[in-house]
């Protein structure tokens, strides 16, 4: 069969990690930018680079590829004597003494290094969970710590490395290779070592992006600077379209969103040019977050593509429905425009993209590739005589692997390996559907605004301790514009506002907030997030209120997979 006459899949891998990094200190406060740089930016390019004839689209959030750079910088300056590394976890591996055992900040390294998947991370290493059940033996019995051999640490900071690090750096690096076969007693040339081989790959992820991107075999692109929702800072009302009876906070509207929202995608551009040196065509909003009014801002700002979820694209379609403007044929695997707007929208298929985030972890890989290729078979084949599909599995590139054996390198080679050869399947890209289109875009009158989160934006507003959170950053984006537009601040000092006003604008914070998840991770994110609102008080020269120092959120529930992906249907509202 002629491969013009094979049905496209889209690959989408969406890489985003927030803003951790303290803009006044320069700290790190969470090590996940430069862990998932090292584990799953790295394996995804190999992954491509082992396929040459595989095609994907990855998506870059601009605030992730500053604080690689950041890293980088600052791992540099440490090597020559001029700083000092600001993630307290990477120092304290090459650190030339540690905290005396048994005191809080020994406590307090030894509970960081162990926050790590306990079944496919620390229990895959046998010298790591040795370490891990020493720890918690320790924990049990604190009067006894003071009696540890400073050993203990050293080689669990470099267990927590080693167990983190990408699975096809762990095949091929020498260093890697020895220090694992070594076990135990690591020296401080074997950590200065490490760290070496973790500055190598960190650097690597931004010339191998870039190089798979000029062969084509990559479609980079671009998410909004520090991974707003466009939509809600747009329009706060926009949550009812889906969900016309959610509680929204008492400020009725985010002052200024429409300058917000444009530069957040302005910013996007142009530091997505500065790392890759071509400018983005499509833009996954964060969190495929879309609406009418983000879809004309993704225009103005010379975007072609974007994408969200597909219980949007249903609720759009129940919308034209109901007034009788539904185009026959239309369904989710097909390119949609909306209105006048010119901006091509395409729609994930939540179904095949759950699977791999949710399901597929514990199967063997031949069974869960086989599986997906079938539904994706089926789709193809149900679409004789009609317009040709699109099949889009779009998902996060870090969260998922980490609950699959060895990083989910036998399930993305085999699933590379099936498709890039598939006699009725072709890997593709967005824009290259754009440019040689194999079905025109259906035509409907309104996008109804939503995310790729069960359809609505539930996931980031109308839980009180959601609503309270986008109170607080109204409430200082209220000071912030009296401030700028006094003239009390000179240009540095505005531009040092406005990045971080955007760290507070980031959507991970009002994920993060709500009952529903873990204590642990609710209690970082609504720590770092009051954080950020008291630098940009400090900014703008003017007092916090006394409600940014007030705890907002608290968790305490057990999601899948710890909260960090969701489902993007929610099967407790769905008819049975």
């Amino acid at each position: 069969m002629a491969s013009d006459a094979k049905t496209p899949v889209v690959l989408c891998w969406h890489m985003h990690q927030p803003g951790y990094q303290d803009l006044k200190t320069g700290q790190f406060l969470f090590p996940w930018v430069y862990l998932h740089a090292i584990k799953d930016y790295s394996d995804m390019a190999a992954h491509l680079e082992a396929h040459p004839k595989a095609r994907a689209v990855v998506n870059f959030a601009p605030v992730l590829l500053e604080q690689i750079e950041t890293y980088l910088v600052q791992i540099e300056r440490w090597r020559h004597g001029a700083g000092a590394i600001g993630d307290p976890l990477l120092a304290a591996l090459v650190a030339e003494t540690l905290p005396e055992t048994g005191s809080p900040a020994f406590q307090d390294l030894m509970n960081k290094a162990l926050r790590a998947n306990p079944d496919r991370i620390i229990k895959r290493f046998p010298a790591y969970a040795r370490l891990a059940d020493l720890a918690e033996f320790y924990r049990s019995k604190p009067d006894i710590q003071r009696y540890i051999s400073s050993t203990f640490l050293t080689d669990l900071l470099v267990w927590y490395h080693l167990g983190w690090m990408g699975e096809i750096v762990r095949q091929r690096n020498a260093c890697i290779q020895s220090l694992q076969e070594k076990g135990t007693g690591f020296t401080l040339d074997d950590r200065i070592a490490l760290l070496d081989v973790i500055f190598e790959v960190m650097a690597g992820i931004g010339p191998r992006y870039r190089h798979l991107a000029k062969t084509g075999q990559v479609e980079l692109s671009v998410s909004p600077y520090t991974h707003p929702i466009l939509p809600l800072l747009l329009d706060l009302e926009s949550a009812r379209e889906a969900m016309p009876d959610i509680a929204l906070p008492s400020h009725s509207r985010y002052p200024g969103g429409d300058l917000r929202a444009s530069w957040q995608l302005q910013q996007a551009r142009e530091t997505f040019k500065r790392f890759f040196e071509i400018d983005a065509k499509g833009c996954w909003a964060s969190e495929g977050g879309l609406s009418q009014a983000t879809l004309a801002q993704l225009g103005k700002h010379g975007f072609q593509w974007t994408a969200s979820g597909d219980s949007v694209i249903h609720n759009s379609m129940n919308l034209a429905r109901e007034n009788g403007q539904l185009p026959e044929q239309a369904g989710i695997h097909q390119p949609f425009r909306f209105g006048d707007n010119e901006v091509t929208v395409f729609f994930r298929d939540d179904g095949l993209s759950d699977l791999i985030g949710f399901n597929y972890a514990d199967w063997h890989a031949e069974d869960a590739v086989g599986d997906l290729v079938h539904h994706m078979e089926n789709i193809a084949g149900h679409a004789k005589g009609k317009p040709r599909p699109v099949i889009s599995v779009i998902l996060d590139g870090e969260n998922a692997w980490e609950y699959y054996p060895e990083n989910g390198i036998h399930f993305l080679d085999r699933l590379y390996t099936v498709l890039e050869d598939h006699p009725r399947l072709r890997l593709a890209t967005y824009s290259e559907l754009l440019e040689q289109p194999v079905t025109e875009p259906v035509q409907l009158p309104h996008l109804v605004a939503g995310s790729w989160i069960y359809g609505t934006f539930s996931t980031w507003i109308g839980d009180p301790d959601k609503n309270r959170a986008w109170d607080l950053l109204c409430e200082a984006k209220t000071h912030y514009d009296r401030v700028m537009d006094n003239g009390s601040l000179n240009s540095e000092e505005k531009h040092a506002a406005q990045r971080q006003l955007a760290l507070c604008e980031g959507s991970d914070w009002f994920w993060w907030f709500g009952d529903y998840n873990p204590a642990q991770i609710v209690q970082d994110f609504e720590r770092l997030y009051r954080r950020h609102l008291v630098n940009l008080y400090e900014r703008i020269g003017y007092p916090a209120p006394p409600s940014v120092f007030q705890q907002l959120s608290q968790g305490g529930g057990e999601p899948a997979r710890g909260g960090a992906m969701r489902p993007g249907h929610d099967k407790d509202a769905e008819a049975p």
